[in-house]
């Protein structure tokens, strides 16, 4: 994720705020992006990283309204998001944690993963699934790589990358006492300081800027 991404649109939202319309007809790429993902899925096999190349979430349009955001989604490759140029507007969502002191739960992302191989993370993420409701995928992404519910969540925005994917963002807290247990795509993981200028040095700026928007948010 680029140090400056483009907020799109901007909450907070409530998840019952958030309006999902899905299509039925699935995206068809150019012959280009279809050649990329192909390129991208063998690159992942050859250095032992999954390749499932099912179907998942794309962006078609957007609304910000006075009553909340719509969204308008359908079918796509998942593996066109592995573009680092034009990821065709995938959806990711990206579940930011935070405990009841204001921590932030970060996790460094094992070697043989797809996404962010080696690197630390904020919270939890992964692909909208065709059908569900990104804010779904928010909470199920933080059972599965944490083995935690939230106490109360919220939707912060719509972000996209330089990559051109588009991050549906959200943000949890969990309740006083609650502890996590990382799944096997995470080797490490760690509570962050509430304040941001305090974050260890391996918190790239693409981290330090997600953490920067969702702090700013009221509490919807």
């Amino acid at each position: 994720m680029a140090a400056e991404p483009e907020i799109l649109a901007r909450g907070p939202w409530k998840p019952g705020e958030v309006r999902v319309l899905w299509r039925e007809a699935a995206f068809e790429p150019g012959a280009a992006a279809t050649a990329e993902a192909d390129r991208n899925l063998q690159v992942l096999g050859a250095r032992g990283s999954p390749t499932y190349d099912g179907p998942a979430a794309r962006m078609v349009s957007y609304a910000q309204t006075d009553s909340g955001l719509e969204l308008e989604l359908q079918p796509t490759r998942w593996s066109l998001r592995l573009s680092r140029t034009d990821a065709s507007d995938s959806l990711s969502a990206l579940c930011v944690v935070r405990d009841a002191r204001g921590g932030w739960l970060a996790g460094r992302r094992a070697d043989w993963v797809a996404s962010w191989a080696g690197r630390w993370t904020l919270g939890a993420g992964g692909s909208v699934e065709v059908g569900e409701h990104p804010a779904r995928t928010l909470e199920r992404e933080l059972v599965e790589e944490w083995g935690v519910r939230p106490e109360r969540l919220q939707v912060e925005a719509l972000v996209r990358p330089a990559n051109r994917m588009v991050m549906f963002v959200g943000q949890a807290w969990l309740a006083a006492g609650a502890a996590v247990t990382p799944d096997h795509e995470h080797d490490q993981f760690s509570w962050w300081p509430p304040e941001i200028g305090r974050w260890p040095a391996e918190a790239d700026p693409e981290l330090r800027a997600i953490g920067a928007l969702v702090s700013s948010a009221p509490i919807a």
